[in-house]
């Protein structure tokens, strides 16, 4: 059992170990950063909503529809040189992380879309007949009633 280990380089492990991790945490949160307004705005304009917008809705739907199905191989490579513009390299830690946000965000925008469709109609009927502006709406009532549902897309999502 000893010699199967006997060649490995534990500091090569330990170093694509704390590479893994800074992926994942830069990615994430520049996930969240990202895809929670665009999920926010996805419901907005749905049918029904106060920025409700058939065309808007539908174009946005579409965008996230078709990254959401692209496969990472291809996005990694397809976006080589707006990785470049962005971080200077296409490889390493930083090259990695422009494609993950660019793959994950709109996924977690539509689990986003999906955690605000949960709230309650009626809470959200309250608020707007208490006259809130749309801000309110989305800051005092959408996203503390749908928080639940947005953590969990949080921990879902790094595993797409």
């Amino acid at each position: 059992m000893n010699d199967l280990f006997a060649n490995v380089d534990w500091g090569e492990i330990g170093q694509a170990c704390l590479d893994t991790l800074a992926m994942l945490g830069g990615s994430l949160v520049l996930t969240v950063l990202l895809g929670l307004p665009l999920g926010v705005l996805l419901f907005l304009t749905g049918p029904g909503q106060p920025w409700a917008s058939r065309w808007g809705n539908g174009a946005l739907a579409l965008a996230v529809n078709l990254l959401r199905s692209v496969p990472f191989i291809i996005l990694l490579i397809v976006m080589i040189p707006l990785t470049i513009l962005l971080v200077g390299t296409s490889l390493g830690v930083a090259g990695a992380i422009p494609p993950l946000v660019v793959g994950a965000a709109p996924f977690f925008a539509r689990l986003v879309e999906t955690a605000l469709r949960e709230v309650d109609r009626n809470t959200v009927e309250a608020v707007q007949a208490m006259g809130a502006t749309t801000r309110d709406l989305v800051f005092r009532a959408l996203l503390p009633e749908a928080l639940p549902g947005i953590l969990a897309a949080v921990t879902v999502t790094p595993s797409r």
